[in-house]
């Protein structure tokens, strides 16, 4: 018996070993595709049963579970889970008496990140409203944009973006729109105080029938992406779509006894959906900030347990450049949830912070696939395996940069990249893996679909993205496509920046493109400008204008003076050859110019200034 006891132990000692060497991820892919099958079932069960289970029937069922549990930390105080449900209640109650908000009925926020926006979202949610999730960076025509897109007739502001509304209130007014104000009172026409109406409502739950036809393909949200146009796009969130972002916390290890920080903007879906709808999927608390802070980050983590972290690319960076102190690893941060971080910062990170498990992702908004690292492989952004592929099947195909379209073949299909070839990701449109589209935009909804992609008459998503699969199944980001870049992880849409920048009484046309920046996360935006006949270029007029219009982000901070814009065959603007040569006035001709804030005009961009960038002296 002893014998065989020790050659079973030998057999899986030998098992082990040899997986860890030829399969070395076999255990962690194992652990995720379970998670994946288990997750896969419920969403399932979630689509036939009926009445409809919501995310908002889970943060019901959470307050039944655990009524005294802290579901929200925000600046010293804290809110229960009860707490949180008797006043989305009170909010329903006072919008249902003032608005006459019906099921089916789309309604605009446009708030910071607070308390309110999370009760307030829930109110609406148990009175079966659709909510569009505005950018509170928007303004003028980008913000009427933005409303109009949805269709909804009501918009509820906090006081801190009163001005940005004051500006389009007759517009508003004009078209029959009721604006709410989450103050005690206010003097402006047009605008309803509706604090008072909330604290004196009813606290009590309110009737489920009041969203009976809400089902998993209604309408959710509304969330604001850039895309490859001039002004967002309205992506149309299902509440399937909700569950399934809000499962990604479950896919990366996160349990009901973790402690989430939130520091992304609400209305992003990063800190919408995988932060805060994630955080009622696993019953979870939430510590909220209205906007990261690198240098009480790590206090916050220690203050409140924290336990989980969000990121973008910039997050990861401006903690790595914090001074460094002894104490860099005293917290109980486990796993860090977000995308976009470079392989250095990444290790540097790690090599500071300790042994915290990032979970890199992609995904997009509106899109149909995603990824997730599950291993913690430094640079990629996820892993590919057959279950995920099965239940989201996609396809990398080979794409032309200079013409920006897919390559296909004499039969006019596209083809396939080779395994360690940047392609084109592409995800196939199916009932399991839907592309709903953007609201109110037909033209840019079939923009993103791609036929005859394998075969003829097939549809696929297009990401506009471009990926590389590597020999290991491991997934890595290239690059964008198109008319978008990132900073500030933010996408810029050049178009939007352009139509700007002509408004300047001197420029007659611009090309705006992202170029890399040493030591920075993503594109910082430029414009190669011509100028108007006999004009010079006018720094305070151009400032102004996109000072005026843009959000910090999008304002190209380097112009180059041309005299003519180089155009392809079929008239589009070349931006190829301008990325690549980028801002360094030594090895370029044409003036250059440089957004200097403090000065608040655009200066010469001179030697000195490119080295004090280059050295990072100058914050951009």
């Amino acid at each position: 018996m002893y014998i065989w006891f020790t050659v079973l132990a030998g057999l899986a000692i030998l098992s082990f070993s040899f997986l860890k060497t030829f399969f070395p991820y076999f255990g962690e892919d194992c652990a995720y595709i379970r998670r994946s099958i288990k997750l896969g079932v419920r969403l399932l069960k979630y689509k036939k049963i009926k009445p409809f289970y919501s995310i908002l029937d889970c943060f019901l069922d959470a307050a039944q579970r655990h009524p005294a549990k802290i579901f929200l930390h925000f600046e010293g105080r804290e809110y229960s889970y009860s707490e949180v449900d008797k006043q989305s209640n009170k909010v329903a109650r006072a919008l249902q008496a003032e608005a006459r908000l019906k099921e089916g009925d789309s309604v605009a926020l446009f708030l910071a990140n607070e308390p309110n926006f999370v009760w307030t979202w829930l109110g609406l949610a148990k009175l079966g409203c659709p909510v569009a999730l505005l950018n509170f960076n928007i303004r003028s025509k980008s913000l009427l944009h933005c409303f109009s897109c949805c269709g909804a007739k009501v918009i509820i502001i906090c006081p801190e973006l009163q001005d940005a509304v004051e500006e389009v209130l007759p517009t508003l007014r004009e078209q029959g729109i009721s604006v709410y104000l989450l103050s005690d009172s206010c003097s402006v026409k047009g605008i309803n105080s509706l604090s008072d109406q909330i604290a004196q409502a009813s606290d009590q739950p309110l009737s489920r029938d009041l969203r009976a036809n809400v089902n998993i393909r209604s309408t959710a949200l509304y969330i604001y992406t850039s895309g490859t146009t001039g002004l967002p796009k309205a992506a149309v969130v299902t509440h399937e779509r909700v569950w399934a972002a809000s499962f990604i916390q479950a896919l990366c290890g996160v349990t009901a006894d973790d402690v989430f920080y939130i520091n992304l903007p609400l209305y992003h879906s990063a800190g919408f959906l995988i932060g805060m709808s994630g955080a009622i999927e696993r019953g979870i608390t939430i510590i909220l900030r209205k906007k990261f802070s690198a240098s009480q980050f790590w206090d916050d983590c220690r203050k409140y347990n924290v336990t989980v972290m969000q990121y973008i690319g910039e997050t990861m960076r401006y903690l790595c450049n914090t001074p460094k102190k002894d104490n860099e690893k005293n917290h109980k941060v486990r796993i860090a949830i977000g995308n976009g971080v470079r392989t250095d910062v990444w290790s540097e990170f790690l090599d500071r912070f300790g042994d915290i498990k990032v979970r890199e992702l992609y995904a997009a908004t509106e899109g149909n696939i995603g990824f997730i690292n599950y291993t913690s492989k430094i640079g990629a952004v996820g892993r590919a395996n057959f279950v995920h592929r099965f239940f989201f099947p996609y396809t990398l195909i080979k794409f032309d940069i200079e013409k920006e379209e897919p390559v296909r073949n004499s039969q006019g299909l596209c083809i396939e990249a080779a395994r360690g070839e940047t392609g084109l990701l592409v995800g196939r449109i199916t009932q399991r893996s839907p592309f709903v589209g953007y609201a109110g935009n037909q033209q840019q909804t079939e923009k993103k679909r791609l036929r005859d992609v394998l075969k003829k008459g097939d549809l696929y998503f297009n990401t506009g993205d471009l990926l590389r699969l590597d020999h290991e199944n491991f997934v890595y980001f290239q690059d964008r496509v198109g008319d978008t870049f990132r900073w500030k992880g933010e996408n810029v849409a050049t178009s939007e920046v352009a139509d700007i920048l002509t408004m300047a009484h001197c420029i007659l046309e611009a090309n705006v493109y992202g170029v890399k920046v040493e030591g920075h996360e993503g594109r910082i935006g430029m414009a190669a400008v011509t100028l108007k006949e006999g004009e010079d270029f006018d720094c305070s007029d151009a400032f102004k204008q996109v000072v005026n219009y843009l959000p910090a982000y999008a304002r190209p901070r380097f112009i180059r003076i041309q005299p003519c814009l180089e155009m392809t065959g079929t008239f589009k603007m070349k931006k190829v050859k301008l990325v690549e040569e980028g801002f360094n006035p030594a090895h370029i001709k044409d003036l250059l110019y440089f957004l200097d804030p403090e000065k608040k005009t655009y200066v010469p961009l001179t030697d000195t200034i490119y080295r004090a960038i280059a050295n990072r002296e100058i914050k951009l």
